[in-house]
């Protein structure tokens, strides 16, 4: 078990990497960020023990782990949630696979993000993305989402406009409202406008707005 100081964060987090150079580097980097690691492994079955066993604020997880290298760490994040229901997983991948929407986002109970790694280019970056899956928010990646957006079709999502999908896209990367609106040049009105056309065409009807934020995200990585 690693452990690094508590700080500004004061997340408890365990990490899964098979690399030991790079399970150590994520290590040192978190309790830079603040955060403490209460284990760090480097299998699939090993990081559903440490979550069962530490019950972390986040699990940060490589997908490829031993021994096939393919999906040992997302199947193993996606049992470790189901034994300990609401468990935040934040992937740090060189890879995007398209099954995590499926198999990790499939819930809707938010408390997920998907990283990739050589797009972490700053620790603010990943400080962020920790705070707000532990938060029960959905972070992805832009280029996750441009991979996976390159592969729909007919859905309900064909019916976003164009500055709807530039909003949608922005909601999956885990934007709030006043950080579209300042992205896109937009007024906080055009923006919650915008919003609720997206919900609307989605059929997600009224509920609390982070739950449908969350579903709207699903819609739009399954469409």
């Amino acid at each position: 078990m690693t452990q690094a100081p508590a700080g500004p964060l004061d997340l408890r987090v365990v990490v899964a990497e098979d690399s030991v150079l790079l399970r150590e580097g994520i290590v040192r980097i978190l309790g830079e960020a603040g955060c403490v690691v209460v284990d760090a492994v480097g299998d699939g079955p090993s990081l559903v023990a440490a979550v069962v066993e530490h019950r972390p604020d986040v699990a940060v997880v490589d997908v490829r782990m031993p021994p096939s290298f393919t999906d040992e760490g997302l199947r193993a994040a996606v049992e470790a949630r189901r034994l300990v229901p609401g468990t935040a997983v934040l992937v740090l991948s060189q890879y995007v696979e398209q099954a995590y929407a499926d198999e990790l986002v499939a819930s809707g109970e938010g408390g997920v993000g998907y990283l990739l790694k050589d797009r972490v280019a700053r620790l603010d970056q990943l400080s962020d993305a920790l705070v707000r899956v532990a938060a029960g928010g959905t972070v992805l990646d832009p280029e996750v989402v441009a991979q996976l957006f390159a592969r729909r079709r007919a859905s309900p999502v064909g019916s976003l406009s164009p500055r709807e999908r530039e909003v949608m896209s922005l909601i999956a990367e885990g934007r709030s409202n006043p950080a579209i609106a300042e992205i896109l040049v937009l007024s906080d009105g055009a923006v919650e406008k915008h919003v609720g056309s997206i919900f609307t065409k989605l059929g997600l009807l009224p509920s609390t707005s982070d739950s449908r934020r969350v579903l709207a995200v699903l819609a739009w990585l399954r469409g």
